[in-house]
């Protein structure tokens, strides 16, 4: 029997389970477009491979332009606004200490990442300078921190499980290298994480909105007449 899927809920209000959806969909209905994006993360994996604890992360951390530049790709893409360069040495900068950081634990770099990686989408799509976008990345990451964390989180996990299951599947039935395995596995599925990366820039852009909305009717106790009544209800002090 079959069904239409509900429509999907507006950026303001979508699920972390609904921005995977998101990302499924566009990669789907964009894959050649989308598909080089897992250049970048293949690369850094095999150019680190066999290199000691120690020398993996100075490399990806040096290598980090190559993530950037997929990250102002599929800004670019799911977007639809032009290459930033502005963006790319943004990006660059953040995703520096990311190395060092998933290092020790996954959530340390989703936390950073989701805190202020916002800041390239931010850079390519208002076309603002290094500092503004640094500063609207960390106002866009604030504005539903926890949206922001579940999706880089959920978005690393999915990715991770499923490159582990492809490159296994590859290497078993396929005979291929584990290493060509890895590349494949790391082309196909990384794209995901630039993507989705991307769509929450907009569901946090629409949650930071309401929440100007907001402040711009509820202003300041502080900032009424002293002689107006207390703002909110609240009781007026006896004379």
């Amino acid at each position: 029997m079959n069904r239409e899927l509900p429509p999907p809920l507006p950026p303001e209000t979508r699920t972390v389970g609904q921005l995977i959806a998101e990302t499924i969909r566009f990669y789907g209905e964009n894959f050649w477009a989308v598909l080089p994006l897992g250049l970048a993360l293949a690369a850094i994996n095999q150019t680190t491979a066999g290199l000691a604890p120690g020398a993996q992360v100075l490399l990806a951390a040096a290598l980090s332009p190559l993530m950037a530049a997929a990250f102002v790709r599929a800004s670019s893409l799911v977007l639809d606004a032009p290459w930033s360069w502005t963006a790319l040495v943004t990006g660059s900068l953040i995703y520096l200490p990311v190395p060092v950081l998933v290092r020790v634990y996954l959530l340390p770099g989703a936390a950073w990442l989701a805190f202020i990686g916002l800041a390239v989408p931010a850079a390519v799509v208002e076309r603002v300078g290094f500092r503004r976008a640094l500063e609207r990345g960390r106002r866009l990451g604030t504005a539903d921190y926890v949206h922001a964390l579940g999706a880089v989180a959920a978005l690393a996990v999915v990715y991770g499980l499923t490159r582990f299951l492809l490159a296994l599947l590859l290497q078993g039935q396929a005979d291929v290298a584990v290493r060509g395995a890895i590349f494949f596995a790391d082309l196909v599925l990384s794209p995901i994480l630039f993507v989705g990366a991307a769509i929450l820039y907009t569901d946090q852009a629409a949650r930071a909105r309401i929440d100007s909305a907001h402040a711009a009717l509820h202003p300041p106790v502080d900032a009424l007449d002293a002689g107006r009544p207390d703002a909110q209800g609240e009781p007026r002090s006896a004379p």
